[in-house]
């Protein structure tokens, strides 16, 4: 699967806000450490088995690595994701006490926040109320 504009803009600002400090020139700005205030703290690109598509994710959390175009979190555990219903999933970073993410998806409108365990995402057909199946990103601070 050939990946759409956005996800490619969405992953380039993904290397650019990891990067942070290796664009800057000037020796004042120092690099923002792991799992701060501020800082990315886990990032996951959601795509679902290559060969089952991303309605089959099971509706338990696993951390297959079959099931991401990629994965990060500052914790060092493996992100988990669920299908709970269509369109509508669950990601969780263990050890990990984000509380604000944001959620892209190239061909979806997504909405989402944190529930107290994971965070919530529900994706939806642009200008309907339709639930879909499809790819997303949450990025995680």
């Amino acid at each position: 699967m050939r990946p759409s504009p956005s996800t490619l803009i969405a992953l380039a600002a993904l290397f650019f806000a990891l990067g942070g400090s290796a664009l800057a020139v000037s020796e004042a700005v120092k690099p923002q450490a792991r799992c701060q205030p501020g800082a990315v703290r886990g990032y996951v690109a959601v795509t679902g088995d290559p060969t089952k598509g991303i309605a089959n994710i099971p509706d338990t959390f696993t951390s297959a690595k079959s099931l991401f175009a990629a994965r990060f979190t500052c914790k060092g555990s493996a992100p988990q994701v669920r299908r709970v219903d269509r369109g509508v999933y669950e990601v969780r970073f263990p050890g990990n006490a984000s509380r604000i993410a944001t959620f892209s998806a190239p061909e979806a409108q997504p909405t989402g926040g944190h529930n107290g365990t994971a965070f919530r995402v529900t994706l939806w057909v642009p200008g309907r109320q339709d639930p879909v199946d499809t790819p997303f990103v949450v990025i995680a601070m």
